[in-house]
């Protein structure tokens, strides 16, 4: 085949040889043309595969992939450019709170002019506006800081947006393939099944009861079904069938199509431009934070005012000294009152919480959804796979004639079949277990292939399916019935809950034969004869109750049923079947729309037990789950007595514990529904609406449900869940964009882990939360007692009129953005504590700030301020603990050193109330060092500290001066009483707890 795209219109021409670069612009045009001057929907398939260079069997080969993908490029929509980076760095200023900042640097910029220009000549001042440079300065450092873990964030979500990046099967080197849908090229061959979302435009080759809902596309709301005849004429988008298009989904059937457009080349692409991005929605924590700032900003302000007004009536303005001084206590408590680095760090937690879920299976698609986990109280989870392996295996076969058992386990088809008691298996049992597998072989579309070690196996497709294979393998029935070839099917579905084909016997004069599977009771009830001894004869009622009988004893013992049958039809054209319908020229249109004439008057061979055992780290998760208050709930489409077994064995039910089926849920009102979805935990026969009704009718009764699915009949259900679960290994594309979290390794035991994750996230929240905020309130309580109580504690001069402020604005920003924002960071990441899953789940209603953290918050920032005011007062003549050596120094000089220690106990004070603040009432000395990551912050902050007191440059900038030895001590036992008083508080709390 020559090596290259060719334009359909040069089909008729000779061949002749063009250099490199007219090959490529003609590559470029046949693409083209496909989408604008030929219409695919006019062409006969085989031509557009010979125009785009691929033969339909086999695919592209790896090479002319990767040299279509260099050439077109990846098959994806384009994107809004990204957002520049200096344009992300000036963003970091777009928030009130800075707005009230920088109107605090005006307002300090304005006292400094005002005090230059009326200073009296020869007097001393600030050379420069040391109050206004600092904020400005570091409201820069913010900026970066705030840059930079925002930078963070996005890398942790792009990096999740790969794990979870969509994929899809085609046929590459002649073989099924998956691959991101991104790599997807011109000329590829799209497998489409069930649940698939279609990633690129594409012209139909093949088509098995293929129905395809393009409502995205066309807003068409019912699916459109889908054959790939040639159109015999131009139609419209939606009339288009035999064409699929980017961005729809399969809802129904099989079917094979050559890709005819990637990226903007699409019809979805071609309204690329039109699409309208939605920006995400604030989170519940993200308002609340939001309200939190405001209702601080607001206090503020009227704080602000009341104390203006108070001492403009007390003692009046009586200079523009008065005036400068109290424009400065209005910054200093802007500035006391703002915790700045919070929104930066609440990002920073939650993307490296969502990171460590990642690392554990559960990929979290948005950050916010760590919310919502924590607090889920109910897990409705899928059996196969995520509560079992998902290794099925078929390990019983039970004919007419007897019953056997097959050896071996997993998908190595290596095993043998041996009797229930051990003997010889006699002969007509084994042909009819052979007619057992071989149906359930054919009428499949699973595949085992040996991996690329050496003893390893590969499957493709449904498990179950696959496990028919392998036993077929197992016993050479696979070889047996080789000489029978598809050439029609009627695709499985779980409304239908069967599978039929239509085979052509190469060895008898071509004539058909079905062959069915499906779920044995379903199954029978299209069967009127039995395949034993060789022969056919007509199935009795006594027959029919032992078929069900059976089925019914291998559910007790926890396998799951697979009924097989089959139908000579004595016929070698399709069109000869009794009761098909064809049209006037005598074709039949659809033949997988015919199943009432196609599965009429089977023949029933025997059916397979398959063994699925339960994961064994599944009932300690159950027993975990249930310790914290979350209910386990188990939906299937098997047997009532399977579920209730495998459900009994992992604890999710007693012994003697009842499953409801679908069938009882249907006759169900809403008041009974809520009645039985709230007692009963294992649902059997149940379909996927069934699975939208449990967690609707769970909602209503407050409960934050988890739902687990796969199919794409799953979606609604994923998509309506409080926390909608897609398994990343069986799961459909269609089911992964529904759902907020995916199971990499779909098992159950990752859900409960990322619950305990989202719980210690959230507990971590609420950890820096309390403490930022009581450190802010403290700092407020400090400048607004210093100033209420300045004459009794010494602040104020007794020689001077005007306010007098015990910290500068710019002492209290540095202990705002650089000092509190280490150890901030680290309670992010603090060890979840041990009761973590000994508690209820959360109500989404309950606030994150409730009412006994705002008692935590005000306690502790009454003490703060309080040991920070008294530290002050002993340096201070006048005040009422007065350390009488600084009698010889004169106020101001008093004040800058009574600053620097008030300074320095709060800036402690608040390293002790991070240790404290690790929990509402365990003891802090309750694993004590579990978290290195705040010790080390605790150091960093000290050394900060450190640096502003004893760097010269840094005593002009922040009006400090170094500290004698003594002084040290002072500071840190003021400092430490915080956590005294914390510890005392929380004793009573555990004893209150207790009563």
């Amino acid at each position: 085949m020559d090596d290259r795209i060719i334009d359909p219109s040069a089909l008729s021409r000779e061949p002749h040889v063009e250099p490199e670069d007219a090959k490529e612009t003609q590559e470029v045009k046949a693409q083209q043309a496909l989408l604008n001057d030929v219409d695919p929907s006019l062409t006969d398939a085989d031509q557009v595969a010979q125009a785009l260079n691929v033969d339909p069997r086999t695919g592209l080969s790896s090479d002319e992939a990767k040299r279509r993908l260099d050439k077109f490029g990846p098959n994806e929509l384009a994107s809004a450019p990204p957002v520049p980076k200096w344009k992300k760095f000036l963003q970091q200023f777009q928030d009130p709170l800075v707005y009230l900042l920088l109107a605090a640097t005006a307002i300090s910029l304005v006292a400094w002019i005002i005090e230059k220009v009326n200073a009296a000549p020869g007097a001393e001042g600030e050379a420069l506006p040391f109050d206004s440079i600092v904020i400005v300065l570091i409201l820069i450092v913010n900026a970066i800081l705030g840059y930079m873990q925002e930078a963070k964030a996005e890398e942790a979500v792009n990096a999740l947006s790969e794990m979870t990046a969509p994929t899809s099967n085609v046929l590459r080197n002649g073989r099924v393939e998956r691959i991101n849908t991104t790599d997807i090229v011109p000329g590829d061959i799209l497998v489409l099944g069930e649940g698939d979302t279609v990633p690129a435009d594409g012209r139909l080759l093949a088509a098995a009861s293929l129905r395809i809902a393009e409502a995205s596309l066309t807003g068409e709301s019912v699916p459109v079904s889908k054959k790939p005849a040639t159109l015999d004429s131009a139609k419209a988008l939606g009339d288009r069938a035999n064409m699929v298009f980017n961005g729809t989904s399969v809802t129904q059937g099989t079917g094979r199509a050559i890709v005819t457009g990637t990226g903007m080349n699409t019809q979805v692409g071609k309204i690329a431009d039109l699409l309208q991005s939605t920006e995400d929605e604030a989170t519940p924590l993200q308002k609340e934070m939001n309200h939190v700032s405001k209702i601080l900003g607001i206090a503020v302000c009227i704080i602000a005012v009341v104390v203006l007004l108070a001492l403009a009536v007390l003692e009046g303005f009586h200079s523009v000294h008065d005036v400068i001084d109290s424009l400065l206590l209005a910054v200093s408590l802007a500035v006391a009152a703002v915790p700045e680095g919070l929104a930066a760090i609440l990002t920073v937690v939650l993307a490296l919480g969502v990171q460590r879920m990642a690392a554990h299976h559960a990929i979290v698609k948005k950050l916010h959804s760590v919310e919502t986990l924590g607090s889920a109280s109910v897990i409705c989870s899928d059996k196969t796979g995520t509560l079992t392996r998902n290794e099925m295996t078929v390990e019983r076969v039970v004919v007419p004639s007897g019953e056997v058992e097959l050896t071996g386990t997993g998908y190595a088809p290596e095993g043998d079949m041996v009797s229930i008691d051990g003997s010889a298996v006699p002969e007509n049992v084994a042909n009819e277990v052979l007619a057992t597998l071989g149906a359930g072989t054919l009428a499949n579309d699973g595949e085992l292939r040996e991996g690329e070690k050496p003893g390893t196996w590969e499957i493709v497709g449904d498990p179950t399916e696959v496990s028919l294979v392998v036993a077929a393998r197992k016993t050479h029935a696979d070889k047996k019935f080789a000489h029978f070839d598809r050439v029609a099917e009627i695709p499985f579905t779980s409304e239908r809950k069967r599978m039929s084909v239509i085979t052509r016997n190469a060895t008898d004069a071509g004539k058909l034969t079905v062959f069915a599977k499906g779920a044995p009771d379903v199954l029978l009830s299209y069967c009127d004869r039995i395949y034993v001894n060789g022969a056919i004869r007509k199935l009795t009622e006594g027959d029919r109750q032992d078929i069900l009988d059976t089925v019914e004893r291998l559910s007790r013992e926890a396998y799951r049923t697979l009924g097989e049958a089959f139908r000579p039809l004595e016929t070698d054209s399709l069109a000869q079947i009794p009761g098909i319908r064809t049209n006037s020229a005598g074709e039949i249109s659809d033949i997988s729309e015919q199943a009432e004439a196609i599965e009429a008057h089977l023949v029933w061979c025997g059916m397979v037990g398959i063994i699925d055992p339960p994961r064994t780290e599944v009932r300690d998760a159950v027993a975990e789950a249930h310790r914290a208050g979350i209910r386990t709930v188990m939906i299937t489409g098997d047997h009532p007595l399977t579920a209730a077994r495998i459900a009994s064995d992992l604890g999710i039910i007693a012994k003697d514990g009842k499953a409801l089926t679908g069938d009882e849920l249907d006759a169900m009102d809403e008041a009974q529904l809520d009645k039985a979805t709230s007692e009963v935990s294992v649902y059997a026969r149940v379909a996927p609406e069934h699975k939208l009704k449990i967690v609707e009718s769970l909602q209503r009764q407050g409960n934050i449900a988890a739902m687990t699915g796969d199919g794409v009949n799953d979606a609604p259900a994923v998509k309506s869940a409080d926390i909608g679960v897609a398994m990343g290994i069986t799961g459909t594309e269609v089911t992964k964009q529904s759902a907020k979290m995916i199971l990499a390794d779909d098992n159950f035991s990752t859900i409960v882990a990322a619950v305990r994750e989202g719980r210690g996230i959230f507990d971590n929240i609420r950890k820096f939360l309390r403490y930022l905020l009581s450190s802010n309130v403290g700092e407020v309580f400090t400048v607004f007692f210093g100033v209420v109580f300045a004459g009794w504690l010494g602040i104020k001069n007794p020689e001077s009129v005007g306010v007098t402020v015990p910290l500068l604005a710019t002492q209290l920003l540095w202990i705002n953005l650089l000092t509190d924002a280490a150890p901030a960071l680290a309670m992010g990441v603090d060890p979840m504590t041990e009761d973590v899953m000994n508690r209820k789940p959360r109500k989404l209603t309950d606030r994150v700030i409730d009412g006994a953290m705002w008692g935590d918050i005000v306690y502790i920032g009454i003490i703060m301020a309080a040991v920070t005011l008294i530290g002050m007062d002993m340096h201070l003549t006048g005040g009422l603990f007065t350390d009488r050596s600084v009698d010889a120094m004169g106020h101001d000089a008093q004040m800058v050193e009574a600053r620097t220690m008030g300074f320095t106990i709060l800036v402690f004070a608040q390293l002790f109330n991070a240790i404290a603040s690790r929990s509402h009432l365990q003891s802090a000395f309750v694993g004590l060092f579990s978290n290195k990551w705040l010790w080390g912050a605790i150091g960093l902050s000290i050394v900060l500290q450190l640096l502003v007191i004893y760097v010269p440059f840094l005593n002009t900038a922040f009006g400090t001066t170094p500290l004698p030895p003594m002084a040290w001590l002072e500071c840190i036992g003021l400092a430490f009483f915080v956590l005294v008083a914390s510890e005392i508080r929380k004793i009573f709390l555990r004893m209150r707890a207790k009563k």
